[in-house]
Formats: structure tokens, C-alpha cells, sequence
């Protein structure tokens, strides 16, 4: 495995964790930062926010993956 899909793969698996690890606090917290007592819906208006947030990653990563399997192509 070239060293592009190496650190493609560790950065994923980074990146599902840190959403994994999000995703669990937003939805097991019962009072958020603010004190404010977390309903279901608060708590997914909390977690569409993250899911926002982690568009950005996962966009940069499928224009890697791109990059990555042209450059393969190549070679």
C-alpha cells in the first residue's frame, strides 16, 4: 500500500472516531454547556450542527480519494 493511502485510511479512521465520540456526548448528555436541559429534540438540532460540521472533512477527503485513485491510475 503507497504511502497516500496510508495516511488517507489513518486520516478516516480519525475522523470517524472524533464523529463517533461527538455524536456519542451530544446524545448522552442530559445538560448541555449552558445548562440547558437537553430534550431529543435539542439533542438532534445539537447533532445536525456536528453533522454540519463534519461536511467540510468529508468533502476534502473525496477530493482526495480522487486525487489518490488518479494518481494510481497513473503509475
Amino acid at each position: 500500500m503507497k504511502q497516500r493511502w496510508l495516511f488517507w485510511w489513518i486520516a478516516n479512521i480519525i475522523w470517524v472516531v472524533l464523529f463517533a465520540a461527538g455524536t456519542f456526548v451530544v446524545w448522552t448528555r442530559e445538560v448541555d454547556g449552558a445548562g440547558v436541559t437537553q430534550t431529543p429534540e435539542l439533542k438532534l438540532v445539537a447533532f445536525i450542527v456536528l453533522l454540519a460540521v463534519f461536511i467540510i472533512p468529508l468533502i476534502i477527503q473525496i477530493v482526495w480519494l480522487i486525487v489518490n485513485l488518479k494518481k494510481g491510475r497513473v503509475n
